[in-house]
């Protein structure tokens, strides 16, 4: 066999394998992690954002919440929700500012949606949170203080 041949044979089986990967891809995404193609932001699908909350921001889910996002938060999200934890450099990520007040546009559905999926490098809590817990995490979410993004001059 010439080494053309066996170059254009890998070739293809490596055209496969991309293609497998690209389908996986969508059937894993299901198309429901959305981005905006004009602001690359992302959404939740439309069934997942019209959820309502089923627990109220009552004190204790709040301190729920707030137990939940010191354990499994913080690390990226930062203390204020700024973006600013200790993984943030280390890891070399960009997770979402939670202070940010576009957040107030966000359904509870949407969040509680996100929080479930994850996005990489943010991982699925779908199975480590309680359904509960998670809307006790949206809850205290909520209640993070909202700075506009300091401008640079």
């Amino acid at each position: 066999m010439s080494i053309r041949r066996t170059l254009i044979e890998i070739s293809q089986v490596v055209l496969q394998a991309l293609c497998a990967l690209a389908v996986l891809t969508l059937v894993y995404s299901g198309g429901s992690a959305q981005a905006d193609s004009m602001s690359g932001k992302w959404l939740s699908p439309a069934p997942s954002a019209a959820r309502k909350n089923p627990i109220a921001p009552t004190q204790e889910s709040i301190a729920a919440g707030q137990k939940i996002y010191s354990k499994t938060c913080t690390m990226c999200h930062g203390n204020s929700g700024d973006a600013d934890g200790p993984a943030v450099i280390e890891l070399n990520i960009h997770p979402a500012k939670l202070s940010d007040p576009q957040l107030a546009t966000e359904s509870d559905g949407a969040l509680f949606w996100k929080i479930t999926t994850g996005k990489k490098p943010m991982p699925a809590f779908g199975k480590r949170i309680s359904e509960t817990d998670r809307w006790h995490l949206v809850n205290y979410i909520r209640t993070l203080p909202k700075r506009e993004a300091a401008i640079s001059r």
